[in-house]
C-alpha cells in the first residue's frame, strides 16, 4: 500500500530519464558547444520552431549562432498551437529532402512535440498514426535537442509527443523512450518577452502536469517527490510571472517547476483533466494550457469524492490548506483555490471560449473517453462522468466534491 492506501506494485514502478539538463541565463549560447561535444559528425541541424517565435527574433538569433559556428540549418516553421499529423509529414518530408542529421525543437511544447515527430518520421517515414497503432517500430530517431520558450509542458524531458491527427480531431501520444530529447536547455531569458496570457496558460499546464503525475494511477515515488516540489513552486511564482514578466526570479523558477512537472508526469501518465483537455483542443484548437485550466477544479472535484486524502496533501503542499485543517476542508479550500487561482490568471471560462458548442459536448467526451490516459486517472471515470464534468464545466455549477 502506498501513503493513501492505495495497492502498488514495486515490480511496475519504475523511472527513468536518459536526457542531459543545461539550466541557466543565457545557456543558450552554449548550443554549438555541445552538439560539438555529442555530435562532431553532425552538421545539418533542422530547427523547429512557430512563426511567432520567428516574428519575435528569437529564432534568427538561434539560427545565427548555429550558422557562426559552421553547421547548415533549415527552419521548420509551420506548426500549429495543437500540431497536426500533417505537419509532422511536410516537416519529415523537408527533413529528408534536406538530408538533416538531427532535430531542435525550439519554442513551446507544440513546437518540440512536433520535432520529436519529425526525428522519428524523418528518419524511417510512415505516419504518426503508423507508430500510434504500432504498425511502426520506434527506431533510427535522429537526436534530439529541446530549448523551451515557455514555462508550461516539460516535453523537453518527456518520452510523450502529442499530435493531433487532422482527419478525426481525435489527440494521440506517441510514446516511446527514444522520443526523451538527447539535451535540454534551459535559459529563462528566452521567457522574459513571453505575454501575460501565455504565462499563465502554460504556468497551468505546468500545475495540471505536476497534480496528475502526483496522483494518477501509474505514479511513482520519484515522480511524486518532482511533482510535489513543482506543486510548491507554481502557487507561489506563476502569478508573480503573470504580473510582472520581468521578474527574473519567478521566471527561473517557474522554467523550473515546469521542468519538474515534466520528469513528474514524464514517467507516469497525465489523466482526466488532460483528457478533457485534449478533447477540447482538438475540436477548436484551444490552447492547451487554457483547456486544462477550465476542467481542472472541476475534475479534482470528482476524483476528490474517493480520493480525499491525497487530495488533501496536494491543497497543502500548494498552501491553499495548512496543517491544522481537517481533511474535508482541505479538499474543499483546494477546489475553490484551484478556481480562484486561474480566475487570477485570466484563464476565460469554459463557456467564454470561442466557437465552444453544447451540440459538440458528446464528441468531446468521446474524444476523452478513447484517450489512454483516461485509464490512468486516480478515479475509474466514464463516459457519464465526462459528460458530467463537461456540463459542471461549462454551466460553472457548484463545486460539490462529496
Amino acid at each position: 500500500m502506498d501513503a493513501w492506501g492505495r495497492k502498488v506494485s514495486m515490480d511496475l514502478s519504475y523511472y527513468h530519464c536518459g536526457t542531459k539538463i543545461i539550466m541557466g541565463n543565457g545557456s543558450t549560447k552554449e548550443i554549438s558547444r555541445v552538439i560539438k561535444e555529442y555530435y562532431p559528425d553532425k552538421t545539418r541541424i533542422m530547427v523547429v520552431s512557430d512563426r511567432g517565435l520567428v516574428n519575435l527574433g528569437l529564432v534568427s538569433t538561434l539560427l545565427n549562432t548555429l550558422d557562426g559556428a559552421g553547421y547548415e540549418t533549415i527552419l521548420f516553421d509551420s506548426v500549429s498551437q495543437n500540431p497536426r499529423d500533417t505537419e509532422c509529414i511536410q516537416g519529415a518530408r523537408l527533413y529528408m529532402e534536406q538530408s538533416c542529421e538531427m532535430v531542435i525543437g525550439f519554442g513551446g511544447g507544440s513546437s518540440i512535440d512536433t520535432a520529436k515527430a519529425i526525428a522519428l518520421l524523418g528518419p524511417n517515414g510512415g505516419t504518426p498514426l503508423d507508430y500510434f497503432h504500432k504498425k511502426r517500430e520506434y527506431e533510427n530517431i535522429a537526436p534530439i535537442i529541446c530549448i523551451p520558450t515557455t514555462a508550461g509542458t516539460g516535453s523537453e524531458v518527456t518520452r510523450s509527443s502529442v499530435i493531433t491527427v487532422a482527419s478525426t480531431h481525435q489527440k494521440i501520444t506517441l510514446k516511446h523512450e527514444l522520443l526523451r530529447p538527447t539535451l535540454a536547455i534551459l535559459d529563462p531569458e528566452l521567457t522574459y518577452s513571453l505575454p501575460a496570457h501565455i504565462t499563465a496558460a502554460t504556468g497551468v499546464d505546468a500545475l495540471v502536469h505536476a497534480i496528475e503525475g502526483y496522483t494518477c494511477k501509474v505514479t511513482n515515488p520519484i515522480s511524486q517527490a518532482f511533482g510535489a516540489r513543482a506543486m510548491q513552486l507554481i502557487p507561489q511564482y506563476l502569478l508573480q510571472a503573470f504580473e510582472d514578466g520581468n521578474n527574473h526570479e519567478a521566471r527561473a523558477m517557474m522554467l523550473e517547476a515546469s521542468l519538474l512537472a515534466g520528469l513528474c508526469f514524464g514517467s507516469a501518465d497525465v489523466a482526466a483533466v488532460h483528457c478533457l483537455a485534449e478533447g477540447l483542443g482538438s475540436l477548436y484548437d484551444t490552447p492547451h494550457g487554457v483547456a486544462n485550466a477550465v476542467f481542472l477544479p472541476y475534475v479534482i472535484a470528482f476524483n476528490a469524492q474517493d480520493n480525499s486524502n491525497i487530495h488533501a496533501l496536494i491543497s497543502r503542499l500548494m498552501k491553499f490548506a495548512n496543517d491544522y485543517d481537517s481533511e474535508l476542508a482541505a479538499v474543499e479550500k483546494l477546489v475553490t483555490g484551484i478556481k480562484k487561482f486561474t480566475e487570477d490568471l485570466g484563464i476565460p471560462r469554459l463557456k467564454e471560449l470561442p466557437n465552444v458548442k453544447e451540440e459538440d459536448f458528446e464528441k468531446i467526451v468521446h474524444l476523452a473517453y478513447i484517450n489512454n490516459s483516461t485509464i490512468s486517472n486516480v478515479r475509474d471515470v466514464t463516459e457519464d462522468d465526462y459528460r458530467k464534468i463537461l456540463s459542471n464545466a461549462y454551466y460553472e455549477n457548484d463545486l460539490v466534491w462529496s
